[in-house]
């Protein structure tokens, strides 16, 4: 097994995919905060609002294992 990991293929590969990850993630966020009726950001950072702090946690590992269940396959 050893050092596969480190060739050039496929660290620049889990580089790549990692990147795309994190964009979609960033824009499923944005869409989900476009659809919704108040501004989640505002909500959770300036009214401290715990219960829609979970929900959005729980969105994100979604689209988390989503994302990783694509690359992965």
């Amino acid at each position: 097994m050893g050092l596969e990991w480190l060739k050039p293929g496929a660290f620049f590969g889990s580089i790549l995919y990692a990147l795309i990850g994190v964009a979609v993630f960033w824009i499923s966020f944005i869409v989900i905060d476009r659809i919704t009726p108040y501004k989640l950001w505002e909500e959770l950072v300036e009214k401290q609002n715990v219960a829609l702090a979970i929900v959005v946690a729980a969105m994100a590992l979604g689209i988390s294992i989503i994302v990783a269940a694509a690359v992965a396959g």
